[in-house]
């Protein structure tokens, strides 16, 4: 029975890595010929609109799901079905009221959260106020089967809404472009970023759609279960409503303190610059290559992020029974899986950072290319701070990641405000100082785990062996990408090539460097072909 459960977990931790995966790159496709479409200012007030609407996502509902299904899945534990009926309903309650106050804010505070420079995003966040106030009835949905242990609706109503986020940010931001034509450049821009938002609020909409529909469809079978209920307790509304609200606000507070970071970059980056008087159309093109930049790094941000997601409840479990030990080797694997996947991607990024740039925004300048080269260490240090804010929370130690991250946010404000006052560097800064939150996000998590676990990083296996794999693999990317270039001409043929190339250029490296045992291959993305093909290659394998 044991054996089972433990496949339904691995297969739910698949279910939504997987669709996490699939979003981003749906994500990052769509970009392209949205930024075609808008320009890169438009592109750069959509974008600024978005890292806002983020923040007050984070604040209406960020934190729904986790709630809802750890609160009744509490209560289905004790098959007091209708117990966790009512915290369905009271959380419905609390996701109009907390929603429904954010999305007013949304409207009648954009001034505020909008600097003078950027006011032309001011009309695209105001146009996602009703989509916080839908995401939270949406995220309540989802925390609801995912407290019957069922991710699939979860996941699949994530990738339907980046569908339709992609199929409808292109369709409106035309439409808006079109129908405001002729009536000055800066309308144009507002309307398109506008338009493009709408798609955010139709993505949304399709996924609470779809997730309504699972309810109705499985309303019989919930019925049953309430009418055959004897063991639950009634609790009172004003209980449920409170207890649902005390386990909401710490992660709502921890999760703010971990995102704020990059919204409040661009604000300073749009104030202190427009008060040096940097020209507005300057300002806006170069954040537009900073949301460039994003876009890209997020795709391999998301891989280190969720590759050893399911190794970490281990880490719990062996912690809880006292043997520190194993918990240490758990961590180590975790580590080690995060880091064969970001420290090549990082160089990967790095070396190929113009060409792929170039591939999915054709309007860039060249600058988000360079902050690809600049900021590709962060895919690698974001790897290490994921795993030791999993390995903290995993101790029962939530609050210390949490004050490590504000702390973490005070030396990037810091570095931020000194950059761009008295330096040149513009949008630059805001890369620096995000690798700056991640030095000292790294440095403070790190001796925190050494100092309730006794763990030190296995810097050889971890680190150097997949360094030393990948800078072969970036020599062969680059003069690949070259040499067919010269033969070709064509951007996306030579950047393919040396894709292939450099995967299999770094896989076989690691392999002969490394000489991993049959498990830890398995545990590599594509690792049982990889078994066979290393098989055939030394023979038999430790």
């Amino acid at each position: 029975m044991a054996k089972d459960n433990s496949n339904t977990l691995m297969k739910n931790a698949s279910f939504l890595m997987i669709a996490a995966l699939v979003s981003k790159i749906i994500g990052m496709l769509y970009k392209s010929p949205l930024s075609a479409t808008l320009g890169s200012q438009s592109f750069a007030l959509f974008q600024y609109a978005q890292n806002a609407y983020f923040i007050l996502l984070m604040i209406a509902s960020f934190s729904i799901p986790q709630a809802v299904s750890k609160i009744m899945a509490e209560k289905l534990a004790f098959k007091r079905y209708r117990d966790a009926q009512k915290v369905f309903r009271c959380s419905l309650i609390y996701a109009v009221v907390a929603g429904g106050a954010v999305a007013l804010f949304c409207v009648f505070g954009a001034s505020i959260l909008v600097p003078e420079k950027m006011a032309g995003a001011r009309l695209a966040l105001q146009m996602l106020a009703p989509t916080i106030f839908l995401s939270g009835i949406l995220g309540v949905f989802r925390g609801y089967f995912q407290a019957y242990r069922n991710m699939m609706p979860t996941s699949l109503s994530q990738i339907i809404e980046q569908i339709f986020v992609a199929v409808f940010a292109l369709l409106m931001s035309s439409t808006m472009i079109r129908m405001h034509a002729g009536q000055g450049e800066a309308e144009i821009q507002r309307w398109g970023a506008a338009g493009a938002t709408m798609g955010t609020g139709a993505g949304v909409a399709a996924a609470l759609l779809f997730m309504l529909l699972v309810y109705f469809i499985n309303r019989k079978i919930i019925k049953k279960r309430i009418m055959r209920d004897r063991v639950s307790v009634d609790e009172p509304t004003a209980e449920v409503i409170k207890t649902i609200i005390l386990i909401i606000m710490p992660i709502i507070f921890s999760a703010f303190i971990y995102n704020v970071n990059s919204y409040i970059n661009s604000y300073m980056y749009t104030y202190i610059l427009g008060r040096r008087g940097m020209d507005q159309s300057v300002l806006q093109t170069m954040y537009a290559e900073f949301g460039y930049f994003g876009t890209l790094i997020n795709i391999p941000l998301t891989l280190a992020a969720t590759a050893p997601t399911s190794m970490l409840p281990e880490v719990s479990a062996h912690y809880a029974k006292g043997d520190i030990d194993l918990a240490c080797v758990k961590i180590d694997r975790a580590t080690w899986i995060s880091m064969i996947i970001s420290i090549p991607s990082a160089i990967g990024l790095a070396v190929l950072s113009q060409p792929v740039t170039r591939l999915i925004f054709r309007g860039t300048n060249g600058v988000a290319g360079n902050l690809l080269i600049l900021g590709g260490i962060t895919v690698i240090l974001n790897g290490n701070s994921n795993i030791t804010n999993g390995v903290l929370q995993a101790i029962g130690k939530p609050g210390i990641p949490m004050r490590h991250a504000a702390i973490s946010l005070v030396a990037d404000i810091i570095a931020m405000v000194l950059l761009l006052q008295f330096t040149d560097l513009g949008v630059y800064s805001i890369v620096i100082a995000m690798i700056i939150y991640a030095v000292v996000m790294c440095v403070v998590n790190s001796l925190s785990v050494r100092k309730y676990l006794g763990y030190r990083n296995p810097w050889k296996k971890a680190y150097l062996i997949p360094l030393a794999a990948s800078v072969p693999m970036g020599a062969a990317a680059f003069g690949v990408y070259k040499g067919v270039h010269v033969l070709v001409n064509s951007n996306i043929v030579s950047l393919g090539v040396a894709v292939i190339v450099a995967v299999i250029v770094y896989f076989g490296v690691y392999l002969v460097i490394s000489r991993p045992s049959t498990d830890e291959i398995m545990l590599i993305p594509g690792g049982r072909y990889l078994a066979k093909i290393y098989t055939k290659l030394f023979g038999h394998i430790k």
